[in-house]
């Protein structure tokens, strides 16, 4: 199982969940917000795609600027991020050490990935939901799915939207 630190975020509130539900709109969950104000850092955007073979300089213009907080938080007050433990989920894109960028306000589809908590253990899976039966799936063969059963608490904290890597320099 990945298991994700918590750790920098404080909640404003905290309220027992209920515990028959997946998800409700009126399902008060806790809400993790960032220590700090987000600021505006505008990036040059080059719009026209990199190859990986050979480049082309016709290609070497910017175009537009982008800023980071945009691109990746819609909803700041419900989005919090969470480091990666395991290898759970690298088919998925998702290996450890990874930082995920998570929304609390996004309302999870079938095969999200989610940050769910499963009879109070943290983990990050892709959600998988028929009519009768709820698993949460790990993306790598050697790891076990995991069905929720009668009894179980499951509690989804928030929709994964994008994942932040730091490559070797």
């Amino acid at each position: 199982m990945s298991v994700i630190s918590l750790s920098s975020y404080q909640p404003r509130y905290a309220k027992p969940l209920n515990s028959n539900a997946l998800w409700s709109d009126d399902l008060e969950l806790p809400i993790l917000e960032p220590q700090q104000q987000l600021s505006t850092l505008e990036l040059p955007l080059f719009t026209s795609k990199v190859p990986a073979g050979f480049p082309s300089p016709a290609d070497d213009h910017l175009e537009s600027t982008i800023d980071l907080n945009q691109y990746c938080i819609s909803n700041p007050p419900a989005t919090f991020l969470v480091k990666v433990k395991g290898h759970s989920m690298i088919e998925a894109g998702i290996n450890d050490g990874d930082m995920l960028v998570v929304d609390r306000s996004l309302r999870p589809n079938n095969n999200s990935i989610v940050v769910a908590v499963i009879d109070g253990e943290v983990t990050v899976k892709a959600l998988d939901m028929t009519t009768d039966e709820i698993w949460l799936r790990s993306k790598n063969s050697d790891y076990p799915d995991f069905q929720i059963k009668e009894g179980m608490e499951l509690h989804i904290w928030g929709v994964v939207k994008n994942v932040i890597r730091s490559l070797p320099v």
